[in-house]
């Protein structure tokens, strides 16, 4: 059974960090930065922490397990993590070099309801999780002071 490792990265703006997916013919929508865990990767959150390198070149502290999902063929893990600092110029996924995949773009995302309820994270039953989650008070700032850093194709929404 495949399986994929994805974060809710809380910044230390309390904003959320989101990749949104422009393909042909598809209306726009986000998701969470993570990917496919590999044979080589020792644990889940060792696959987690290599796929937000990959990714947005950052390093997370995760904090938790946010929810779980299966199906018959995958399992998902969504994981709670604050992040500092982060490149999106700098990322090394193979995903990134595939035009046909369409684009990548980061984007901030207040972490609140309006936040939520302004994009189209993907899938639907996170958002539901992570709205449930901000409703009782479990995403928190973390101790991490340092802004988040970004240059280009980065926007911040909100």
């Amino acid at each position: 059974m495949k399986q994929r490792v994805r974060a809710v990265l809380i910044t230390p703006q309390h904003t959320m960090l989101t990749i949104k997916r422009i393909r042909h013919g598809t209306p726009a929508y986000w998701v969470l930065p993570g990917g496919g865990v590999q044979d080589s990767d020792e644990s889940l959150e060792a696959a987690l922490h290599r796929e937000v390198w990959e990714e947005i070149v950052g390093h997370a502290e995760i904090t938790g397990l946010l929810h779980t999902m299966e199906s018959n063929s995958e399992q998902q893990f969504f994981y709670l993590a604050h992040i500092a600092t982060w490149n999106f110029n700098e990322r090394s996924g193979p995903e990134f070099s595939q035009s046909d995949r369409g684009e990548y773009l980061l984007e901030e995302i207040p972490l609140t309801p309006e936040g939520l309820n302004g994009i189209d994270l993907k899938p639907q039953e996170v958002t539901d999780r992570i709205h449930q989650a901000i409703a009782e008070g479990r995403l928190t700032r973390g101790p991490s002071t340092v802004p988040g850093r970004s240059t280009h194709r980065h926007r911040r929404r909100g």
